[in-house]
């Protein structure tokens, strides 16, 4: 099959399959064209989509192992002198890889949300959604072009911006995806400025076009500046993968999304959104190896957001968002990867992440539907007897999330720590600090979370627990919602709107739909890692497709040293980061079920230092008074001097006084009398021989 091109027709039904199956439940399943079919017929379009698209992908992806590729252009939507703007597919081992994650999270998500959403009013709604979702993403992996990534890139962001605010009802909602929204509009403004300078410097959007000339664009400076062009290019970039990525400081929209129902939060934040950046930097490595101040700014921003963002899952009693931290934190990790000019291992990690991150979630999700929608871990406690399946497979996510030898994360997060210790560019020392703190910070919380909701004293079903839900029933259901901002204040709920297990009452195991996915995503979150470590890192199947120059020796390095995914486990317990997992996990144990009163000890010893990473580093709060205060200063300053005293005040009525002004001079002229208008013709006269008497020829 070496050399064979792949069926743009089969590749066009990849991203096509979900939208067909988004416009059945989104258009005939909702009161848009009147509720022409129901919820079965919703969730059967939209999961055969995804399954089509899935089953696509894998075919895809074995072809392009047996040497197929596909680059080409589908549709030519216009052109523009030599400039093309066009639908085109680049298929490679990179895009193919991301299409079987892509579609198969996606799928899995799907199946849950049956059991998930059984109670809610949007159900329909809710499934045209996560579809639309996967086809916005497929577009953007497949594309091969700037102006269909940007399509992509766009449209991810819209339809998250929907997922977030779900339940529009609730104002927490509403605030959440607006915030979104906006901190992506932030990043997505460098990002169009980055295809902007490729655009105006190469005179094509296409990627490989755009490669072709890298050497060209290398030796250009900024105008009016000595800034190289690549650097600035490649920085506005990633400025716009910080946004989509949620990197520091454009990290704030990401734990607030949880406001959004919880298989949104598996999809978004496991395999598909916030994995975009990751993608793009990768699919870029070309132009970013030829800057290596751009690699260092990648590396400060994904070390800084590795390890603070780490420190603020410590302190989170919301189950959901302490997976959300969770991912900010190895979203940095994965960062920083790139930094390191280790695309590959960056990749390898963000598939590796999105099927035990994607585990978490769903995980998480079962536990609150056990908890009747509570989601406060301070409520939970000895749910492994009530709820096995959940436990095991959240246990399998929680080792692979703390690199555990022989489980997928172990494979991915090592190769990172590895490739940092094997950089020499500007921040690299900071990098190799943040990457082995955040191992045992990373150990630390997630064992946390585990111990206090699987494990210890049951604590469920007090009359007075800790406030806190999931908001996965209709509001009608349940009447009105507590604010998920807050984990630290209790709600006084009327009977009707309670949440949690009454006295008496039992966590249940999830139904079948539920707990289906967790089990298919706990296989990969076990053995992918070991299975495609070889190939993926120190094979040839990233070769052509992800560049790395002679003078980043980090992945060189990393393959001279690798010996077998058996011996790289057996290996790894002997290194740094296993006992730096091993000392969070016992002292997660010691502190949460040995000896509570040390946490306790620690919040009022070191009560500022909690203050800050409750405040969550008063991110929100800076944002809010520079930015947002800043811009109602200057609308407030443009309101009452530009439009009130410039336009309104100058312009509008200004003018209209003159012209008023006029008229009342007119008025005093325009007498009615024949006598009057003869006498200012005669001066009229008069005054026109005064003024031409000098010009007139003397005798």
């Amino acid at each position: 099959m070496a050399g064979q091109l792949l069926n743009p027709n089969l590749l066009l039904a990849v991203p096509l399959a979900p939208l067909a199956g988004a416009a059945i439940a989104g258009l005939l399943g909702t009161q848009f064209l009147g509720n022409l079919v129901g919820r079965k017929t919703s969730h059967t379009a939209t999961i055969l989509g995804v399954l089509i698209a899935f089953i696509l992908s894998v075919q895809t992806l074995l072809a392009v192992m047996d040497g197929a590729t596909f680059n080409g252009t589908i549709y030519n939507w216009m052109t523009i002198g030599t400039l093309k703007m066009e639908v085109g597919f680049q298929i490679d081992s990179l895009s193919a890889m991301m299409m079987c994650v892509v579609t198969f999270v996606s799928l899995m998500v799907h199946i849950y949300t049956i059991g998930y959403m059984k109670d809610d009013e949007g159900y329909n709604r809710f499934f045209a959604y996560i579809s639309l979702f996967t086809f916005s993403m497929l577009m953007l992996v497949m594309a091969n072009n700037f102006l269909q990534l940007f399509f992509g890139w766009e449209a991810v962001g819209l339809v998250s911006y929907l997922l977030i605010g779900f339940w529009y009802q609730r104002p927490t909602a509403i605030v959440a995806n607006m915030k979104a929204f906006l901190v992506n509009r932030v990043g997505d403004f460098g990002f169009i400025l980055g295809i902007g300078l490729l655009l105006a410097y190469a005179g094509t959007m296409n990627y490989q076009e755009v490669f072709a000339k890298k050497d060209e664009l290398a030796l250009l400076s900024l105008p009016g500046t000595d800034w190289a062009l690549l650097t600035v290019a490649c920085i506005c970039l990633f400025i716009g993968a910080m946004g989509k990525s949620a990197q520091f400081p454009l990290h704030v929209w990401l734990p607030d999304s949880m406001e959004g129902p919880t298989p949104i939060s598996a999809l978004i934040h496991a395999a598909t959104m916030v994995t975009a950046g990751i993608f793009m930097v990768s699919r870029m490595s070309p132009l970013f190896e030829l800057s290596d101040t751009a690699l260092s700014f990648i590396l400060v921003i994904g070390s800084i957001t590795a390890l603070f963002m780490g420190f603020l899952g410590i302190i989170q009693n919301d189950i959901k968002r302490v997976v959300a931290y969770s991912t900010l934190s190895q979203l940095g990790y994965m960062t920083v990867a790139l930094g390191s000019s280790a695309y590959s291992v960056a990749v390898f990690h963000l598939m590796t992440h999105a099927f035990f991150k994607a585990l978490l979630f769903l995980g998480a999700g079962s536990v609150i539907i056990g908890m009747h929608h509570d989601q406060d871990i301070r409520n939970m406690g000895g749910l492994r007897k009530y709820m096995p399946i959940t436990w095991i497979t959240s246990l399998v996510g929680s080792l692979a999330l703390i690199g555990t030898p022989l489980f997928s994360g172990f494979y991915s997060k090592d190769s990172i720590i590895e490739a940092v210790e094997a950089t020499h560019i500007w921040g690299a020392g900071f990098a190799q600090f943040a990457v082995l703190a955040g191992v045992f910070v990373t150990a630390f919380y997630s064992f946390r979370m585990y111990f206090l909701v699987f494990h210890g004293k049951e604590r469920f079903g007090q009359a007075h627990a800790h406030g806190h839900d999931d908001h996965h029933v209709p509001k009608a259901a349940h009447g009105a919602h507590g604010d998920a901002h807050d984990d630290h204040h209790e709600e006084e709920e009327d009977d009707h709107a309670h949440h949690g297990l009454e006295p008496g009452q039992k966590p249940h195991e999830s139904p079948f739909v539920v707990w289906f996915p967790l089990v298919m995503l706990a296989i990969p979150s076990l053995i992918i890692g070991y299975l495609t470590i070889g190939p993926m890192l120190h094979g040839d199947f990233f070769k052509g497709v992800i560049f790395v120059g002679e003078n980043h020796p980090a992945m060189e390095e990393l393959s001279h040293e690798f010996h077998g995914a058996m011996a790289m486990a057996i290996h790894g317990l002997s290194t740094a980061p296993f006992w730096l997992a091993l000392s969070g996990v016992v002292a997660a144990y010691y502190c949460y079920m040995v000896n509570p009163r040390v946490p306790a000890w620690f919040f009022a010893k070191f009560h500022a230092i909690h203050t800050l990473l409750d405040n969550k580093y008063y991110m929100d709060k800076f944002n809010e008074v520079v930015f947002a205060g800043g811009a109602r200063l200057l609308g407030n300053g443009l309101w009452n001097f530009g439009d009130k005293k410039l336009i309104d005040g100058l312009l509008v009525n200004g003018s209209a006084k003159v012209v008023a002004w006029l008229s009342s001079l007119s008025r005093v002229l325009q007498t009615g009398y024949i006598y009057h208008y003869a006498f200012v013709m005669i001066l009229g006269v008069l005054g026109f021989l005064i003024y031409f008497l000098p010009f007139w020829p003397a005798k």
